[in-house]
């Protein structure tokens, strides 16, 4: 188990109790699904939160961009590091395994769990590049829609 800083904010989530199950497949989807709920909502964030021309003297949209593209940042780090310590646990199992079958090549459940843990570790690193495509998506609309308020590159 892959333990994650629990948090309340918008800016991301964990699994409940802050603990990532890398053991169980589904329950790793259900995690991540939920920490990609600031990547859902992103649209909706950037309509409610950075004001249009006739709104924009009332809100500093500099200030809520900035912020906005720090959560996305913060949450994608988040889901980046929980995924590769989920393929790490997961690999190290796959190699246990591995040694268990080239000692009893015969043992027909020792086999048997290799591949299902094989089979995981496929999908989780699959779930990298569902990560990839997330991120993209959500910083391209960011960018669309804060560029005249925010760049990222100038700030640095």
């Amino acid at each position: 188990m892959v333990r994650l800083p629990v948090r309340t904010s918008q800016s991301s989530m964990a699994a409940p109790g802050g603990t990532l199950n890398c053991e169980d497949f589904s329950m790793f989807q259900e995690v991540l699904k939920a920490m990609r709920n600031i990547d859902d909502r992103i649209v909706h964030a950037l309509n409610t939160t950075v004001p249009t021309a006739s709104f924009s003297g009332k809100v500093d949209a500099s200030q809520t961009c900035r912020e906005l593209y720090e959560s996305l940042l913060e949450a994608h780090l988040s889901r980046d590091k929980a995924i590769k310590a989920c393929i790490t646990e997961t690999s190290a199992v796959v190699a246990q395994l591995r040694e268990e079958r080239a000692k009893d090549g015969d043992n027909l459940s020792i086999i048997k769990q290799l591949r299902k843990e094989q089979t995981k570790l496929k999908l989780m690193q699959s779930e990298l590049n569902v990560e990839e495509v997330v991120n993209d998506r959500s910083l391209k609309v960011f960018s669309e829609r804060c560029r005249i308020h925010y760049n990222p590159r100038q700030s640095k």
